[in-house]
C-alpha cells in the first residue's frame, strides 16, 4: 500500500513537471484556453455554455472555475498563468487521490493490480493525462464504476456528472443500464441529474446553447489524429493532402479530396456501432449473464467505439480507456490482461506522438506518421478484442440475471 501511494505521488509530480518541459506545450490548453474561459466567467464577461455555444458540456466550467479559485493565493508569487497551471495540477491530483483511495478500499489483489495499472497508464500517457478537462472525468468515472453494485444511484449520479463534463462517461452509464439489475435506478438517476442540469442552465439564461457541445461538432473536419485520418496522413507524405489549422475548433485538420465525406459519415457510423454493441450486451443480459462478466467488456467496447469512429482524435482520448480497464481489473481480473496491455501501449504511443514528435507530425514526417498509424491500428485492435470478449461472455440462462 505504501509503495502504491509513493508511486501515485511520484507519477503525478513527474507528469505535472513534464508538462512544463516537454515540447509542443502539452499544458497549453489549460493556460491558453481554460484560464481565459474561467476569467471571463469570474469577471462578468461571456460565459461559455451559457451566453455562447461551447464545445464542452456545461459542467466542465465547474473545475475550470475551481482551479481559478485555487490559483488566487498563488498569483502574487507566480503570476496568473503559472498559478493557474499549478492549481489545475493540484485539482487533478486531489481528485485522482480520492478515486485512488476508493479503489484501494479494500486493498484486495485485483484492486492493487488496478492501482498499479492506473499509475503506469498515467506515466506512459504523460502530461496530456493531467492537463486536459478529461482528467477531471476519469476519477469520477472510476468511483462511479466502482460503486455501481453497492451504491447504484450515487454511482449513476457521478457518471452522469462526468458525462456533463466530457461526454464519454455516458458510455459507462449505458453499459450499466444494460448490464446491471439496478438498471431502472441507474437510468432514473441519470435522467434526474440531466434534468437538474438542464433546468439550472435554463434558469441561468441558456437556451440554444444547452446542447451546443453536440451541435458544435457537426461542422468539424477530420482531425489529423483521428483513426480515419490515417490514410490521409500517408497521402500528406507525398503531397496529396494538407494539414491545416482550424481557428474555429482550435485543432489541426486534414484537407484532401474525400476527407470531408469521411468526416461526414463517421458520426452516423459511430451511432450504428454503439447501437450494435449495446444490442449484443442487451441480448447477453436477457440470457442471464452476470454483471461482472458483461459490464467490463461492454463498457470498454463502447468507449473504444467512441474513439475509433470519431472524426476527432485528440491524444487525451486515450485517458478514456483507463477507467473501464480499471473496473475490469476489479471485477474480473483474470480476463483483463490483453485489454490492459493494449491500453498501456496506446498511452505510450500517444505520448510519443503528442507532445514528443508533434511538430514533426504537423510536417507529415515519416516517423511520427508511422507511430500514429501504429497507435490507430492498435485502437482498432482494441475494439475488435473488446467485441470478441463481449461476444464470448457466457450466458447461463438463469431465471433472473445475477450480479
Amino acid at each position: 500500500m505504501v509503495a502504491l501511494w509513493v508511486a501515485f505521488v511520484a507519477v503525478h509530480v513527474a507528469v505535472a513537471v513534464a508538462g512544463w518541459v516537454y515540447p509542443s506545450q502539452p499544458m497549453g490548453d489549460v493556460v491558453l484556453v481554460y484560464e481565459p474561459w474561467a476569467a471571463s466567467t469570474a469577471t462578468g464577461g461571456p460565459v461559455v455554455g451559457i451566453t455562447q455555444t461551447w464545445v464542452y458540456p456545461q459542467l466542465a466550467l465547474v473545475p475550470l472555475l475551481a482551479a481559478k479559485v485555487i490559483s488566487l493565493p498563488l498569483v502574487a508569487s507566480l503570476g496568473v498563468s503559472a498559478a493557474y497551471l499549478v492549481a489545475w495540477a493540484v485539482l487533478v491530483t486531489v481528485l485522482d487521490a480520492i478515486a485512488f483511495a476508493v479503489l484501494l478500499r479494500p486493498a484486495s489483489r485485483p484492486r492493487r493490480a488496478a492501482a498499479w495499472f492506473w499509475t503506469a497508464a498515467l506515466l506512459l500517457l504523460g502530461p496530456i493525462a493531467m492537463y486536459r478537462i478529461d482528467a477531471i472525468a476519469v476519477p469520477l468515472a472510476v468511483v462511479g464504476g466502482l460503486w455501481l453494485t453497492r451504491r447504484p444511484a450515487v454511482a449513476a449520479a457521478l457518471l452522469t456528472i462526468g458525462a456533463w463534463i466530457k461526454i464519454w462517461p455516458a458510455a459507462l452509464v449505458l453499459a450499466a443500464v444494460v448490464a446491471s439489475r439496478h438498471r431502472m435506478r441507474i437510468a432514473l438517476t441519470a435522467a434526474a441529474v440531466t434534468a437538474g442540469v438542464i433546468g439550472a442552465l435554463l434558469l441561468l439564461g441558456a437556451d440554444t446553447e444547452i446542447f451546443g457541445f453536440l451541435t458544435a461538432q457537426t461542422g468539424r473536419g477530420l482531425q489529423i489524429e483521428a483513426v480515419a485520418a490515417t490514410p490521409f496522413l500517408w497521402m500528406a507524405l507525398v503531397g496529396a493532402a494538407r494539414i491545416e489549422y482550424s481557428f474555429d475548433i482550435l485543432t489541426f485538420q486534414i484537407v484532401a479530396p474525400g476527407a470531408e465525406a469521411v468526416a461526414a459519415v463517421l458520426t452516423p457510423l459511430m451511432v450504428v456501432l454503439v447501437v450494435v454493441v449495446t444490442a449484443i450486451g442487451a441480448m447477453k443480459t436477457m440470457r442471464g449473464t452476470s454483471f461482472s462478466r458483461l459490464f467490463p467488456p461492454l463498457a470498454l467496447t463502447l468507449v473504444l467505439a467512441l474513439i475509433v469512429m470519431n472524426k476527432v482524435g485528440s491524444p487525451q482520448f486515450q485517458s478514456w480507456v483507463i477507467a473501464p480497464v480499471i473496473l475490469w481489473f476489479v471485477v474480473d481480473r483474470t480476463r483483463v490482461a490483453t485489454s490492459a496491455v493494449i491500453a498501456l501501449a496506446l498511452c505510450a504511443l500517444t505520448c510519443l506522438v503528442y507532445p514528443l514528435t508533434y511538430d514533426a507530425l504537423l510536417r507529415a514526417d515519416l516517423v511520427p506518421v508511422a507511430i500514429l498509424t501504429l497507435r490507430n491500428v492498435l485502437l482498432v485492435v482494441g475494439l475488435v478484442v473488446g467485441i470478441r470478449a463481449l461476444v464470448a461472455v457466457p450466458t447461463p440462462r438463469p431465471t433472473h440475471p445475477q450480479e
